[in-house]
């Protein structure tokens, strides 16, 4: 069993939903040396998330954008956590809703994903700093 982890930084994203798969594969050149496996994505924040959708159209990516808007608008009256702003609060609710990891099966050197599917950094707000994302690789 081979297994190895790695921090990175993302750029900062504009709010939106964003595909970082090819960023993430370059970061991880050993996953080239997994015959089988997992690769277990995680990020460390509490207002953006991770899904994994649509890679060809970016249409897809502004559909959600403008759907999980309509599901947790901001400026709600019963929003008692604002500190940060208007976005605050919704954001934290996008990021539960989406997830802080996924898991995509890695075979023969590669990520296993579908024809059409991507990784995609949920971002939610409005003025982001670079996100924190642990890569960890469990394989053979």
């Amino acid at each position: 069993m081979k297994s190895f982890q790695k921090e990175i930084t993302l750029k900062p994203f504009h709010r939106g939903f964003h595909l970082i798969t090819d960023t993430i594969c370059n970061a991880i050149p050993e996953l080239g040396n997994v015959a089988s496996g997992l690769l277990h994505v995680f990020i460390k924040h509490t207002s953006a998330g991770l899904t994994i959708n649509e890679n060809a159209d970016p249409t897809v990516r502004m559909d959600f954008e403008s759907h999980i808007n309509e599901m947790v608008p901001e400026n709600m009256s019963y929003y008692k956590h604002d500190y940060e702003g208007s976005d605050d609060m919704p954001a934290h609710i996008k990021a539960s809703l989406m997830g802080s990891s996924i898991q995509v099966p890695i075979t023969n050197g590669k990520l296993n994903l579908g024809t059409w599917q991507g990784i995609y950094l949920c971002e939610h707000r409005n003025h982001a700093t670079g996100r924190k994302i642990v890569l960890t690789i469990l394989g053979a």
